[in-house]
């Protein structure tokens, strides 16, 4: 159909939008917005088809009184029951960073997955993760709009793998050559964003919210020049300038697409905030940070500081944990606590060094007793020498660990082979 109207010189019906109160709703509308706070209605899309009662029963039962409706796009409502569409109501009502923080509810989750099984569903995400951001960067770079609905399928399955095990997916995209920096950096504070919502609390919407706008924090980056985002040395006062414009261009890109709701344009425009003000673009301070811009901000710069870059290789989780920490007045500090409770203080693929003498790599956290991963030890200091791998959880065993250590003070290369075996290779 969409094919024949190209080839006659039509185009697709404009959107017939119109706003209505709820109890006027009917399955077969398609919603084009839903009018008041994103955490007063149960559904993370902002434009859907309500296709099943339940979704139909939900709406009505929340505390959404109002919605717009798209007639082209679905079912419309009776002449007499329309309201008059008004422009300046699809504006936001107040500035995105007052956007209140969400009140903590638990997460509706499937079961927990055994690492090792999730781990290999999670190579296959990464992978599908990786060329849906590489194509989307491209379309960004030719001055296509994006159509941030496109990207929910990849969200809902990313979300769903971290929810099922949080440490396999987000461990593992953390592992990205300098090449694959830009696009794997999306997928992997997706993967973290739905992590640390479901850490503070929020609900399987709210954190898929979350996860979508981790995915398109960066997007900016697609409107900068090749040559300064891929510069393999330090960039010129000039060249940083320029790459601290890519808040802005994302947050107007993403305006002109379709699909995007407030809080995930707040967290492109703001993620480099620093709750001491001074960070950019707006130099925003403490409370002015929407809730999450401020996971944002952690997320992104966890990732990056593990990531090997076109200029530096990442350093150890553990040890980049450990740095963050010491960073005063970059971060909330609670919403920082919660960060580490959910990837552990010794996150997966962190070199640790037993009360034994023996170094392990860490391979599954333990929600109950952070300091007491499960971890592959392989080497024993005392005999300077490699020892049969084996498994050991450390919360059934009287060693313990003592400290992190740098695998490349060791000359240790192979460290993540250890903990993501068969994965790893799969995921490339």
């Amino acid at each position: 159909m969409i094919a024949d109207m190209v080839v006659v010189g039509l185009q697709p019906p404009p959107p017939m939008l119109k706003k209505i109160p709820v109890d006027q709703v009917r399955l077969g509308m398609y919603v084009h917005s839903l009018e008041g706070n994103w955490l007063d209605h149960p559904f993370w899309r902002n434009k859907f088809v309500i296709r099943e009662q339940q979704m139909l029963s939900e709406l009505v039962a929340s505390k959404v009184k109002v919605i717009w409706i798209d007639a082209s796009k679905g079912l419309d409502v009776e002449a007499d029951g329309a309201v008059a569409p008004d422009v300046a109501l699809l504006q936001p009502s107040r500035p995105l960073s007052s956007l209140p923080p969400p009140a903590p509810k638990p997460a509706t989750l499937p079961p927990r997955r055994d690492f090792q099984e999730e781990l290999s569903e999670a190579a296959a995400v990464c992978q599908r993760g990786r060329s849906k951001v590489v194509s989307m960067f491209a379309e960004a770079r030719l001055g296509k709009a994006v159509d941030a609905e496109e990207c929910l399928p990849l969200v809902e399955e990313i979300s769903d793998s971290v929810f099922r095990n949080p440490g396999a997916l987000v461990s593992l995209a953390r592992l990205k050559t300098a090449d694959d920096y830009t696009y794997m950096h999306s997928v992997a504070v997706c993967a973290l964003m739905v992590a640390l919502g479901k850490e503070l609390g929020m609900d399987n919407a709210q954190c898929r919210v979350a996860g979508l706008a981790g995915l398109l924090h960066d997007l900016g980056k697609a409107a900068m020049p090749l040559e300064v985002l891929n510069k393999p040395g330090k960039l010129t006062d000039e060249e940083f300038r320029i790459m601290r414009l890519h808040p802005e261009k994302g947050y107007q890109m993403l305006q002109e697409g379709n699909g995007v709701s407030d809080p995930v344009l707040d967290v492109c425009l703001h993620h480099h905030e620093k709750m001491d003000g001074s960070g950019y673009p707006g130099k925003l301070v403490g409370e002015d940070i929407s809730h999450l811009a401020r996971m944002g901000a952690i997320c992104d710069v966890y990732d990056a500081i593990t990531s090997n870059r076109p200029y530096k290789e990442g350093w150890d989780p553990a040890e980049s944990i450990a740095r963050m920490a010491t960073w005063q007045g970059h971060f909330d500090p609670d919403m920082f606590k919660a960060f580490v409770k959910s990837l552990g203080i010794y996150p997966t693929g962190s070199l640790v060094k037993l009360q034994s003498g023996k170094l392990a790599v860490v391979v599954e956290q333990n929600p109950q007793m952070l300091t007491a991963p499960t971890v592959r030890v392989f080497f024993s200091t005392k005999s300077n020498m490699p020892i049969p791998a084996q498994l050991l959880e450390l919360s059934k065993s009287s060693d313990k660990i003592v400290g992190r250590e740098n695998p490349k003070t060791w000359g240790f290369k192979q460290v993540d082979e250890l903990w993501a075996g068969d994965a790893l290779s799969k995921k490339r």
